[in-house]
Order: structure tokens, then sequence, then C-alpha cells
């Protein structure tokens, strides 16, 4: 996920998936006539298995990257190439804005000040956080205010997360936040003992116990939720993009997903994510 980004890019092409697609009254001068003329559409995306990942042949997969690819046939766009960019997860958006990737495959938090900035589409992921400990809790956090109480907790969070910001929103100073890249970096923050806790989406760790962790979700969070983040003026490419994956949710396809890739709790959050029509619906202000 380059233009004068200080973070490390690394492109991936990947596969035409399959029939041709079919021209459409937005086509000229969008984005997808962009997508058209070059034969490809560019995506960022963060490594965080089993949502978006690099396999062992160099391609990306995982649920998000399936959620796009889906959406993408409904729309007749089924015969391009998609190629990824795995970029850090706050650049994601100055990356999209420079028109450096064409989306961004679900992995951003919706948030109000987000949408100020970009598009999203209809959630495909809701969630609440959890914190990801040693086994048996030695600390005894419940959540965030139980890291705000304890000034010496040391609490991890993802460079640019959503987690960071409510993290100090709530009440944890700034220098109990131990940042780091990604996931994976933030498991290993706390089994390594850098960090008490690692506070990140409730399902973002599947089998934490194989890793050495325990989860324990934040009841006290509220409800967010991912989606496909877009640029304002792709605001038409979003209307068609969103109309597929209404259809793929209300399907029950995307529920599928989350069985593919054994994400934790599938049925639970294809419930919430049923919710939701637009990204309006879970962050009022959002387009």
């Amino acid at each position: 996920m380059s233009m004068n980004l200080k973070c490390w890019v690394v492109v991936l092409l990947f596969a035409p998936v399959g029939h041709s697609f079919a021209a459409t009254p937005q086509s000229e001068g969008s984005l997808l006539a962009s997508i058209r003329k070059a034969g490809e559409i560019k995506v960022a995306m963060g490594s965080a298995p089993p949502y978006s990942f690099v396999s062992p042949t160099g391609e990306a997969e995982g649920y998000a990257i399936d959620v796009v690819k889906l959406a993408l046939e409904g729309m007749g766009l089924s015969s391009i190439k998609v190629r990824g960019v795995l970029i850090a997860w706050d650049a994601m958006i100055p990356a999209l804005q420079a028109h450096q990737v064409d989306l961004v495959v679900p992995g951003l938090t919706i948030t109000e000040s987000r949408c100020k900035a970009v598009l999203y589409s209809v959630p495909t992921s809701a969630y609440q956080d959890a914190l990801y400990l040693l086994p048996g809790n030695p600390k005894h956090l419940t959540g965030y205010s139980a890291v705000v109480r304890s000034p010496r907790i040391k609490l991890a969070v993802i460079t640019g997360a959503s987690q960071g910001a409510y993290a100090v929103k709530v009440g944890v100073k700034p220098e109990q936040l131990v940042l780091v890249t990604d996931i994976q970096a933030g498991a290993a923050t706390v089994t390594g003992g850098r960090a008490d806790a690692f506070a990140v989406s409730q399902s973002a760790i599947p089998a934490p116990e194989q890793k050495g962790l325990e989860v324990v979700i934040d009841q006290q969070s509220p409800i967010n939720g991912y989606g496909v983040t877009f640029r304002k003026e792709d605001v038409r490419f979003r209307d068609a993009f969103n109309k597929q994956l209404n259809l793929l949710i209300g399907s029950g396809a995307i529920e599928k997903l989350y069985d593919k890739y054994k994400i934790p709790n599938g049925g639970v959050v294809a419930g919430l994510v049923a919710k939701f029509t637009k990204a309006g619906d879970m962050v009022p202000g959002c387009e």
C-alpha cells in the first residue's frame, strides 16, 4: 500500500479473475474509466491475516481481498487485473488521495474524522475493541478503563489505527502507548514483554491461544466497522460498489467468507453488519 511516502512498499501483481467487464454509463471521466483504460485496479492492503496477507506464492489473499473481488465481479469488472499495494496503515489515505492506489480494501476503521477526507462503502465488518494479553491476564485488565487506572500499564496500538486515538480520548496517557506497525508486531510486543496488552479489534487475531495470548473484549468500547475506502471524487463508483456489497451481505455471501477464513464469531459479526446499508448508518456524518 510511491510518491514521497516514507514507508516500505511491496507491489504485487495479481492474475485476472474471469470474464470481461461491461461498460456502464458512469465509465467516462471516473475511476471506472481509469481502470478500464489501465486494465487493472490498484488496491491498498495491510498485512493482517486472515483479512489481507501475502501468500507464499506472492499473491494477495484474505477476506478483504475476496470482498473486493466479489463486488467488482458483480459490477461486471471481473476480467481486470488487481494490483495490490502493501502499505503501512497510516499511509493508506495519503496514498489514496495522491492517486497511488484506486481504493483501500476493508481494514481502516470508519471514523468521523476519516469521513471528512474519504468515502467509505457499507461496513463489511463490525466489532468492538479487545485487549490481547498474556494467558491468565496477570494485570487483571478488562478494557481501556483499566489501563487508565493503572498508569504503569503499557498498551500496544497500531500506528494510525483508531485504537490509539480512542485510548487517548478515554484517558490513557500518550506515554503509555507502544506504537507498532501491524497486528503481528502488536502480538509480539505482548509476548515479548514490551507491552502489557495490545488493543485491536476483537476478531483481529484468530486462535489467540495458539499464539500465546488471551483476549478480553472491552464491553464498554463502541461498535466500530471497516469498509472499502474511496476518494471523495469517486462517489459514483462507490455507490455502484455499495449496491453489490449490499446484495452480497443480503445473500449471505459475506458470512460465507467469514467461515472460509475462520474469522472468530463470524455469525455475530454478520448479524451486526446486516444492520447497516451505508457508512452513515454506523457513523452519522459519513456520506
